[in-house]
């Protein structure tokens, strides 16, 4: 049986030439992100994942320019996701080990240089030289395969 593509947003939030970034799975990979999820349906991208923010880091966000699209697919199954990327500032709140993702996903955040980045497990590949502006236009990756 065919699934839907999943549609997702993601937040590159700066903060001192730093990206805050989110364990992607709770206890099962070593790999990092951006911070979002899914968007439900009759709810604006930005609104999406404004919530998706608040809910995995304890931020406020105002949501600014898409800067990247990233697709990642599973080529052995049935999973494929579209995510949107979106330039962030934060407007309230304050990253705390103390926070807890009421649906349990998000357990680890960090802020990371871009050196550091280079030291990381993170999807999608172009992560870094998004956020720091390493590209000149919107960056589209097509197709990269889920890692586990």
């Amino acid at each position: 049986m065919k699934r839907p593509i999943r549609l997702a947003t993601r937040a590159i939030i700066m903060h001192e030439n730093r990206l805050l970034l989110v364990n992607a799975w709770k206890d099962r990979s070593d790999l990092w992100c951006a911070p979002g999820g899914g968007a439900e349906p009759h709810s604006s991208l930005p609104d999406n994942l404004a919530r998706e923010v608040m809910e995995e880091t304890g931020l406020t966000v105002s949501v600014g320019d898409v800067c990247l699209i990233n697709e990642f697919h599973d080529p052995n199954g049935s999973f494929h996701q579209t995510d949107i990327y979106f330039r962030c500032s934060i407007t309230g709140g304050e990253i705390s080990d103390t926070w807890v993702d009421p649906e349990g996903i998000v357990t680890q955040r960090k802020w990371a240089t871009r050196a550091q980045m280079d030291t990381l497990h993170i999807k999608p590949d172009s992560l870094a030289s998004v956020a720091w502006n390493e590209t000149d236009a919107i960056k589209y990756d097509a197709l990269e395969p889920i890692v586990r």
